[in-house]
């Protein structure tokens, strides 16, 4: 028409722009899988009709599978499910009948009692100001003694000659975190982390162990207007590490003190006469390693020994006390060296079952209580469930634990 009417002049041949017209995507469908997964059993020639209908083509068909070429106009259908969607959508969702009952196989979740319990002391660390961490298992080796060396994992092909052995301890990834936050101005540092130690015995046999490690430095809390802010210590850390052992349901028997390379004022925690934490503050010595300036407190639990001893535990429940409790103070005067431990284990070793807590409140030093004495004041509480107390009997109570700091401790009643 163009040459013949509008006098034009043809320079070309025909050229086809879309000489290779895309195929039609194929997609295969089993009638026991559209059953499995619609939930009705479908009657064969009422899928091909409704099939046949939407524009599909068959290719292929055998007793239980056909094959489909799928129209241009449905490019989102590329799998048997979107088959089944369209099969379901045609026919009508309401004619799928609903069972009278479902059978499933319940899955069980096996490492619920760690989460559960991993879980409720990071949240009480987050309440108490704690921040998590998550710090590197690869380590540098030169911060570890030749002896603790000889038990480490060491890679076959480190990265960097600072990254050359699996963490044995938890104290130094920790302090590589304290001092890149105090290099930051960042110097009040409430830090906890869950991970793992390694340590082998010999070549293929290995050792990981589960630790929560705290990391404390600068302020507990900050400057206000109405008082300064308090400083971190070794009883603020200690308490912590208490409080996370009373929240698993487990109760503190004995503190023991020992001796650290890295850490001064250690102390062992132990529970049924097994340790399961240690308490401390890393000595100048560590800290001039790290080039950190400030004191830096540090506690490590056994993490899965904690979970272990837990899992022994059996849960009870009391009622709310109906009669009240009594309190009593008492000062006795004793050497200078005792120990607040060993006045609390002369006290429950009385064995008085009406006794529910002691306390110390108060430490006096004078030279008019003696050469080398000192006093210390207790509060305890007293609670009879069945009954009111009267006062003769917290009287007796009270002097059966005299008695014992007499003969125990060769303590001295300040009257």
């Amino acid at each position: 028409m163009i040459k013949e009417i509008a006098g034009g002049k043809i320079s070309s041949e025909v050229i086809d722009v879309y000489p290779r017209p895309k195929d039609k995507t194929e997609v295969s469908i089993k009638y026991h899988y559209l059953k499995k997964l619609s939930g009705k059993n479908y009657h064969a020639d009422a899928v091909k009709r409704i099939l046949l209908a939407l524009g599909f083509e068959m290719r292929k068909e055998g007793q239980d599978e056909m094959r489909l070429a799928v129209p241009f106009s449905k490019p989102d259908i590329s799998i048997p499910a979107d088959i089944v969607e369209e099969i379901m959508r045609i026919d009508g969702l309401d004619n799928i009948e609903i069972p009278s009952a479902i059978t499933i196989s319940p899955s069980v979740e096996s490492l619920f009692h760690e989460a559960s319990y991993k879980e409720k002391v990071a949240n009480f660390l987050t309440g108490t100001g704690f921040s998590e961490i998550f710090t590197n298992s690869i380590t540098n080796s030169a911060y570890f003694s030749d002896e603790v060396l000889q038990t480490s994992v060491k890679m076959i092909n480190s990265l960097s000659a600072e990254l050359n052995v699996m963490r044995p301890a938890m104290l130094e990834t920790g302090l590589d975190t304290v001092a890149y936050n105090l290099n930051r101005k960042n110097t009040d540092l409430l830090l906890f982390e869950f991970s793992k130690t390694y340590k082998s015995s010999e070549v293929g046999k290995y050792l990981e162990q589960e630790h929560l490690s705290i990391y404390i430095t600068g302020k507990k809390t900050l400057d206000g207007w109405k008082s300064k802010g308090s400083n971190t210590d070794y009883y603020f850390t200690k308490a912590v590490t208490e409080k996370i052992i009373e929240s698993l349901g487990l109760k503190i028997t004995e503190y023991v003190s020992a001796t650290d390379d890295k850490l001064e004022n250690f102390v062992q925690v132990k529970t049924k006469n097994q340790v399961v934490a240690s308490i401390g503050s890393v000595n100048r010595k560590t800290l001039n390693s790290f080039d950190i300036k400030q004191p830096v407190l540090f506690a490590d639990l056994n993490w899965e020994k904690l979970l272990e001893l837990n899992k022994k535990i059996k849960i009870e429940f009391a009622g709310i006390p109906k009669f009240p409790a009594v309190h009593r103070d008492l000062s006795i005067i004793v050497d200078k060296s005792l120990t607040y431990e060993q006045v609390e284990k002369a006290t429950w070793n009385t064995k008085v079952n009406k006794l529910k807590s002691v306390n110390l409140f108060d430490i006096f030093e004078s030279d008019k209580l003696g050469a080398n004495k000192k006093s210390m004041a207790m509060s305890f509480t007293f609670l009879d469930e069945e009954k009111t107390m009267t006062d003769n009997d917290i009287d007796m109570m009270m002097s059966k634990i005299i008695a014992s700091y007499e003969k125990e401790l060769n303590a001295e009643v300040r009257k």
